[in-house]
């Protein structure tokens, strides 16, 4: 399968070993894997802000881009929510299923829907608290909504499961929002950092040497604390983990 790799604009800058491991994981598992180097933003922060307008023109460059591939995956749960569920409002002329929303996977999502790997060739031997993102949670699946009063289902911990010598452990209330938000955190700066101080400190409270999640978003509003904070404990994308050497 043919795969157009979508690196959102805040990992290419902030976190390019993200997208390095990202394009790794994706051909040890069997994907040819095409990164166009003309992307940029997919028009999120200005979308959220209510500049439609502007994002439009990001919505059109990308859909241009990757519309020749089978699947667009990124490592990012907002920015693929968005891809999806704003690409309708904003492009011309849309139709359902001929633009890029219709093909477009979060990472995790796509290995663990599409691809289904039985084993990982990875080993990380640390334990590790699984934090999980709104959007991907409510939005994309990633595990169970803890309000739907449901059995507890978690994609990530399935790809966890495949990797040698983690340790899983998940904090209380292991669906409450970490505070980052996006526009949120910038507009209501004191209540996002309140938010993100007792999320982290409900991750340490499990004994995990590392916070891991599926947004670098939430990791990098979290790092902050913990670095402010010079608390013990790191954060670390799950692509990085799944796409550790044995």
């Amino acid at each position: 399968m043919k795969v157009g790799l979508f690196i959102p604009c805040y990992i290419n800058a902030v976190y390019p070993q993200v997208g390095r491991a990202s394009c790794e994981l994706l051909r040890r598992v069997g994907c040819e894997v095409d990164y166009p180097l003309d992307q940029t933003c997919c028009g999120q922060p200005m979308a959220n802000a209510g500049f439609e307008r502007d994002a439009a023109a990001l919505a059109e460059r990308m859909n241009a881009l990757f519309g020749r591939y089978d699947y667009v995956v990124g490592p990012s749960a907002s920015c693929v929510v968005f891809v999806r569920e704003g690409y309708p409002r904003l492009l011309k002329n849309y139709r359902e299923h001929a633009c890029v929303d219709a093909r477009i996977w979060e990472i995790c999502e796509f290995l663990h829907d599409v691809v289904r790997p039985t084993r990982l060739d990875a080993h990380f031997p640390h334990r590790v608290s699984l934090h999980n993102s709104c959007h991907g949670v409510r939005k994309m699946g990633l595990s169970s909504p803890s309000e739907l009063h449901v059995p507890y289902s978690s994609k990530l911990r399935d790809l966890l499961s495949l990797v040698e010598g983690v340790e899983v452990a998940e904090p209380e209330r292991r669906d409450e929002c970490c505070g980052f938000g996006g526009m949120f955190s910038a507009e209501e700066g004191a209540v996002s950092v309140a938010m993100g101080r007792a999320k982290v400190q409900r991750h340490m409270a499990t004994g995990a040497e590392y916070i891991t999640g599926a947004d670098s978003s939430c990791l990098m509003h979290m790092q902050g604390i913990i670095d402010r904070e010079k608390l013990p404990v790191k954060t670390v994308h799950i692509v990085e983990i799944l796409n550790s050497k044995a």
